[in-house]
């Protein structure tokens, strides 16, 4: 059986996983080990006035309780936020400081005031419990309209109003004029909802300082463990860069809020170094509610114009986008560069213009979540053409298809150059494999059950591994976007690649070895992976933005065309043949059509014992890559879900749901199609089930999963997943990213089916069986109006 490029090889990672010999965070046993337990406010805004740790600090197995004028007065920075935006005036975003203790005010419930260090969980906690705080509460403002109202609560001294920045992308006057000449306009106001991302293993830290070296180590949940030691170092102040050690280990789950360096991972390091004691602390699930990242949360209004043929004339849109109390790491930039210039979608839309007002509310802060940024352009876009459709009495399909960008490389008016696609393909692959023309007989048979049917499209397109870094940088990015890998040879054959990429649960172990395996024809066995350890791995960006296979697998690539090189030279020295003449295949090293040949474990020595190297070649057989792509990746797809509704109740039930997807290059379907799945599922989530709620004073609702509900395995149904691709000539795989197309594609998907089904347009995410039964209500009670 093979194990290369295509191959559905069973994830080699899983063993150590369903044995229950993983390692997490949460596994670390350090030697003299405290633990940390935070002092949160339980008040959305509020001066602090004064902090009493006595009798906490009288009790027992207490180390220290530190807090945050203890912080800033050893010099530990505010935390950043890494992409500048600018707003259409020139002015600069207004950034408000955000300490990973606060001293003078708390900004959202759950802003941490002070940290206690104890030799057990149980002790740190009862003490933090005792620590008295007096508060001095302020005005609160949990909602991004409201937060742009005159009058509202000022959140930052920085941000008058409390907006954070105006920016637009686009034409006005030509998105203006288009829809001036519309024959026929669609309005909508689009909400996309709050999220908590929820991964499988909370946040965890375990920091230790070792005062004889003056060096820190730092265990932690991350996707990208050298942009966490650079930020730690570079901006935080918590330890020079060369001191300081970070290993992300098995991480249960990312979904984007484990991109950034958080208050706790910070104190962490900061008190292990006060106490002398390695410090650890872990969320349990209530404290990752108040304090992981959330996701999403925009307020929209869209108006798109079509001419009498169906042909989009313009489209303008203007969105409100809540980022919480402070500026988290991304959070700037997926509102803008991630969101707006994705709103073209599919659609050959030549005058378009979309404004984005960001505000700051008392809330937890708001940054990437899975899709980030593209999930609510999707959406945005993909309930506007659907309702467009039914406006103007069209099929979905046929108004999306008389749309579609043709021709590739195509410029969209929002910055984005679509360099491959072939976006008929996937509708209709996904049309036959749904069996829409069948939809009419299900639907006649479901009404016989008393229940609604209703289908539903969705046609995404993404953009994916981020980049060039020069481009980015231009926009505002504060990092490179590139990707490296070291390739090592060792003297036995056997092949270690060393990757900047981290794996959170996408099977790096599994395709990044079958790239290796199928290059050199080796067993994949015979290839390990190595990542999340600074000191062993060169500097990486890490992993968010589907950019493992088509940046962090070209990194492997470049750096494996320098190993092949070097063995073509070794060999073609011994065998005494040209360089042309030699070939790589079944573990050896041949010359083509002769007997003379050397097994691959050969030159591996050869190139170690250096006895019989061709003149002036260094020994050894390693080579390096950094690599920086010409262009984002575009995945590409159409999505159709089918639903039945239960007209009494609500309750809806999807009874099918179809993805055609295109990834360009897949190296393993078996995990391409479990991404998707996993993205399905969240995005399902959102759709119907999954939403943040705060009341006017910024407490949250949903706090715990009693009151925020997660989709079950009884909520899904059995996915149908096909795919029809093109390559992507940007990466010398053709790969294009596959990890978030599920979340962003789904929801409007969802949405548009169960729209179809109730007749109700206006129906808003979640789809809770309330919400669906009251837009049912709304269609009966204008019905007995007419």
């Amino acid at each position: 059986m093979t194990t290369g490029i295509g191959a559905r090889v069973k994830r080699k990672e899983d063993k150590r996983f369903i044995t229950g010999k993983g390692k997490y965070t949460d596994d670390v046993r350090m030697e003299n080990q405290a633990y940390a337990a935070f002092v949160r406010s339980p008040v959305a805004h509020a001066n602090v006035k004064s902090i009493d740790k006595s009798a906490a600090l009288a009790m027992e197995g207490v180390v220290d309780v530190l807090d945050g004028h203890q912080l800033t007065g050893d010099g530990i920075g505010n935390i950043i936020c890494g992409w500048a935006v600018t707003s259409k005036d020139g002015t600069p975003m207004k950034m408000g400081a955000w300490s990973a203790l606060a001293t003078q005010k708390v900004r959202y419930v759950g802003d941490a005031v002070a940290v206690v260090i104890a030799d057990t969980q149980q002790q740190a906690r009862l003490a933090a419990e005792a620590v008295e705080v007096e508060y001095e509460e302020l005005p609160v403002v949990a909602f991004a309209d409201k937060a742009l109202a005159e009058g509202a609560p000022q959140i930052h001294d920085e941000a008058e109003g409390n907006l954070i920045y105006d920016w637009d992308i686009g034409d006005a006057a030509k998105a203006d004029a288009g829809l001036a000449a519309a024959k026929h306009i669609t309005e909508m106001e689009i909400t996309n909802n709050r999220l908590s991302p929820n991964p499988m293993e909370p946040r965890s830290a375990v920091a230790t300082y070792d005062e004889a070296e003056e060096h820190y180590t730092l265990y932690t949940t991350s996707q990208n463990p050298h942009v966490a030691r650079l930020v730690l170092s570079a901006f935080y102040n918590v330890a020079p860069e060369h001191k300081l050690r970070v290993i992300a280990p098995d991480v249960g789950g990312g979904f984007g809020a484990k991109i950034y360096i958080y208050p706790e991972e910070i104190t962490c390091l900061w008190a292990s170094m006060k106490t002398n004691r390695s410090v650890k602390w872990t969320a349990d699930r209530s404290e990752a509610f108040i304090t992981d990242a959330h996701g999403r949360d925009h307020i929209s209004t869209a108006k798109m114009g079509f001419d009498e043929n169906g042909k989009i004339t313009g489209f303008k849109v203007d969105t409100i986008a809540n980022l919480g109390a402070y500026m988290s790491l991304f959070s700037s930039s997926v509102p803008t560069y991630l969101y707006a210039t994705l709103l073209s979608g599919q659609y050959d839309i030549q005058n378009l213009h979309a404004n984005v007002r960001a505000v700051y509310t008392n809330t937890v802060p708001v940054d990437a979540y899975r899709g980030a940024g593209r999930p609510e352009a999707c959406y945005l876009i993909e309930r506007m053409m659907e309702t467009a459709a039914r406006e103007m009495g069209m099929k979905p399909a046929e108004l999306r298809a008389k749309n579609f960008v043709k021709e590739f490389p195509h410029e969209t008016p929002v910055i984005m150059t679509y360099d491959s696609g072939d976006f008929d393909a996937n509708l209709a692959q996904a049309e036959a494999a749904a069996d829409v023309a069948g939809f009419a007989k299900r639907k006649e048979e479901a009404a016989k059950r008393g229940k609604l049917r209703g289908l539903g499209y969705s046609c995404y397109i993404e953009a994916c591994g981020i980049a060039p870094s020069a481009a980015v940088g231009g926009l505002g990015a504060g990092v490179g976007l590139w990707e490296s890998a070291e390739v090592r040879v060792n003297p036995v054959g056997t092949i270690e690649i060393l990757t900047g990429s981290h794996s959170h649960g996408q099977g790096h172990e599994t395709t990044f070895a079958q790239i290796v395996a199928e290059r050199f024809d080796l067993p994949i066995d015979n290839v390990s992976i190595v990542h999340g350890d600074t000191d062993k791995v060169q500097f990486g960006m890490g992993t968010y933005g589907s950019r493992s296979g088509a940046v962090g697998m070209s990194a492997i690539v470049k750096a494996m065309d320098k190993v092949e090189a070097k063995v073509r030279k070794i060999a073609a020295h011994q065998l005494e043949a040209s360089e042309d003449d030699i070939v790589i295949e079944g573990g050896e090293v041949k010359v083509a059509g002769t007997d003379k040949a050397l097994g691959w474990h050969e030159i591996g020595l050869a190139a170690y014992t250096a006895h019989n190297l061709p003149p002036d070649m260094e020994p050894g057989l390693k080579e390096s890559a950094f690599y920086d792509p010409s262009n984002f990746t575009f995945p590409a797809g159409t999505y159709i879900c089918e639903v039945e509704v239960d007209p009494e109740t609500g309750v809806t039930e999807v009874v099918q749901f179809t993805a055609s997807d295109d990834f360009g290059t897949i190296i393993n379907p078996m995990i391409v199609e479990g991404q998707v799945h996993g993205g399905l599922a969240q995005g399902i989530g959102q759709a119907m089930l999954e939403q943040v709620i705060y009341d006017d004073d910024g407490q949250l609702i949903t706090g715990s999963y009693m009151d925020y509900t997660m989709p079950r395995a009884a909520d899904l149904p059995n996915f149908s997943v096909h795919h029809a691709s093109t390559v992507c000539p940007g990466n010398p795989l053709g790969m294009k990213g596959c990890g978030e197309a599920g979340a962003i594609g789904s929801p409007p998907a969802v949405i548009n089916a169960i729209t179809d089904a109730i007749g109700n347009n206006d129906l808003a995410m979640p789809a809770t069986p309330q919400n669906v039964w009251n837009a049912l209500q709304a269609v009966s009670a204008a019905q007995a109006a007419e």
